[in-house]
C-alpha cells in the first residue's frame, strides 16, 4: 500500500482520519492509540507477520531504554554494559535479515567452499525502524531522553508517514508534539499545509519519476548502449531517482501535517549544490544526521586531527554504502563517496582555507572607511552519477 495507491489515498487515509477524529472528540490519549493501530494495520498489510517482529522490537528497546537512563539503581559500568547487550541485539536482527545471504556468499568466496542460506524475507522499514531505536538507547544511557510514555514511543517508531522510507526520526523532535493537547484535533490550517505538500510529493513521484522509468530502463537494459543514449540514460536516473525520493519524503511530510505532526526536512535541492559536501548536506538529510551524530562522532569526528577526520568519513561513508543494500556494489559506492568528501576537504584545507581573511583582516576590511589601513599588517592573501541501482545516496560533509 504505497502513498500514491488508490487503496491508500481512497480507502486508508480517509479511515485513519475519521478514526482520529472519533477517537480524539473523546480524548487525545485516544487519539494516539487510534494513529497507532492505524500504523500497525498499514504495516501489517505488506506482510502480518513482520508485526511480529516489530512490536518484540518496540517492547524490547523500550525496556533496555528505561534500563540503561536508571542511573540511581545501576552503576555506569552496568548501565553501558545493557547498553552494549541492546545494541548488539538491534545490530544482530538487523544483519540476519539483511546481511545474512551477503555474507554467506564472502564466506564461500573466501574459503572456496559453497556455503547454502535459505531465502530470507528482508522485513518493510526495519532499517528505519531499527535507526531510530539505536538513536532512543544511545540518548537514554547519556541522559537526554526526557520521556518514556510508552504509547507515544510505540507511535514514534510505528508512525506510518515515516515507517517505510523514512524520514529518519528523531524522539527528541516527535515524541513531545505527541503530549500536546491540540494533538487531539484537526485543524483547517494544518489539512491544507499538509495536502498541498502531499499534493507536490505526489506530483513528483508520478508524473516526474513514473514517467521518466520508461525511458531510463530500456537504457540500462541495453548492454551496448550508444554515448548519446549513456548520457541520457544516466542523467535520467539522475532526475528519476530525486523526483521518486523526494516526492515520497514530500508525501510523508504533509500526510504526517494533517495531524499536526511535524517531520524533519529531507531534501533542500541537492541539485543546487556547489560541492559535494554540500550536496550531501542537502540529500538525505535525515539519514545524514544519524551516521554524523551516532557513527561519526563516536569515532572521534574531527577532534583527533585531520587525518583522522578523513579516516572516520571514509568509514563512515563505507558502512553508509554498506546501509543502503548487501552487496560489494553499495560498499564500492560509499568508499567513492567517502573518497570524494576527503578530497573535497583536502582542497578546501590545503588551499581554500589558508586564501581566506583571518579575523584581524577581516575586522580591519570592515573598519570604517576613516580608520587607516596599514600595509604591512595587511600582509599577502597567500564530483551523481555512479552506480544506477543505488536509490537513496547518503553522506554527509562533515567537519
Amino acid at each position: 500500500m504505497l502513498f500514491n495507491s488508490l487503496s491508500f489515498i481512497l480507502v486508508f487515509l480517509p479511515a485513519t482520519i475519521a478514526l482520529f477524529l472519533c477517537l480524539g472528540s473523546l480524548s487525545g490519549r485516544l487519539a494516539m492509540v487510534g494513529l497507532l493501530v492505524a500504523s500497525l494495520i498499514f504495516y501489517g498489510f505488506w506482510q502480518p507477520s513482520n508485526l511480529i517482529l516489530l512490536s518484540a522490537s518496540i517492547l524490547f528497546n523500550y525496556g533496555i531504554g528505561i534500563l540503561v537512563s536508571d542511573d540511581r539503581r545501576r552503576t555506569p559500568m552496568c548501565r553501558r554494559l545493557i547498553l552494549i547487550a541492546g545494541l548488539g541485539v538491534n545490530l544482530t536482527v538487523l544483519a540476519y535479515y539483511k546481511y545474512a545471504i551477503f555474507l554467506v556468499g564472502v564466506a564461500s568466496d573466501v574459503s572456496g567452499y559453497a556455503f547454502y542460506a535459505s531465502p530470507i524475507m528482508l522485513p518493510l522499514g526495519i532499517s528505519f525502524f531499527t535507526f531510530t531505536q539505536i538513536a532512543f538507547l544511545v540518548d537514554s544511557y547519556r541522559g537526554e531522553v526526557k520521556e518514556y510514555n510508552f504509547i507515544h514511543y510505540a507511535l514514534f517508531v510505528t508512525y506510518f508517514p515515516h515507517l517505510i522510507a523514512g524520514p529518519i526520526l528523531h524522539h527528541r523532535e516527535i515524541m513531545p508534539q505527541f503530549a500536546k493537547q491540540p494533538m487531539r484535533m484537526l485543524s483547517t490550517q494544518n489539512i491544507a499545509i499538509g495536502l498541498t505538500i502531499f499534493v507536490i510529493g505526489l506530483f513528483k513521484k508520478v508524473v516526474f519519476a513514473d514517467s521518466l522509468v520508461q525511458y531510463v530502463d530500456p537504457v540500462f537494459a541495453d548492454h551496448n548502449p550508444s554515448l548519446i543514449e549513456a548520457w541520457a540514460g544516466a542523467l535520467g536516473y539522475t532526475l528519476q531517482i530525486y523526483f521518486d525520493f523526494s516526492g515520497y519524503s514530500d508525501m510523508a511530510i504533509g500526510l504526517s501535517r494533517i495531524f499536526g505532526i511535524v517531520l524533519p526536512l529531507n531534501f533542500a535541492s541537492p541539485y543546487k549544490a556547489r560541492s559535494i559536501i554540500e550536496f550531501w548536506r542537502r540529500w538525505h538529510m535525515t539519514l545524514s544526521r544519524f551516521l554524523r551524530d551516532y557513527l561519526y562522532f563516536a569515532l572521534g569526528g574531527n577532534r583527533r586531527g585531520i587525518w583522522r577526520r578523513y579516516q572516520n568519513l571514509m568509514i563512515t561513508m563505507l558502512l553508509g554504502g554498506l546501509w543502503h543494500g548487501a552487496s560489494w556494489t553499495f560498499v564500492a559506492w560509499g568508499g567513492l563517496h567517502g573518497l570524494y568528501l576527503v578530497v573535497n576537504h583536502l582542497w578546501r584545507d590545503l588551499w581554500v582555507a589558508p586564501r581566506r581573511p583571518t579575523d584581524e583582516i577581516r575586522r580591519l576590511l570592515e573598519a570604517p572607511a576613516h580608520l587607516p589601513l596599514h600595509r604591512h599588517r595587511l600582509g599577502v592573501f597567500p564530483s551523481q552519477h555512479v552506480f544506477r541501482c543505488l536509490v537513496d545516496p547518503v553522506g554527509h560533509g562533515w567537519s
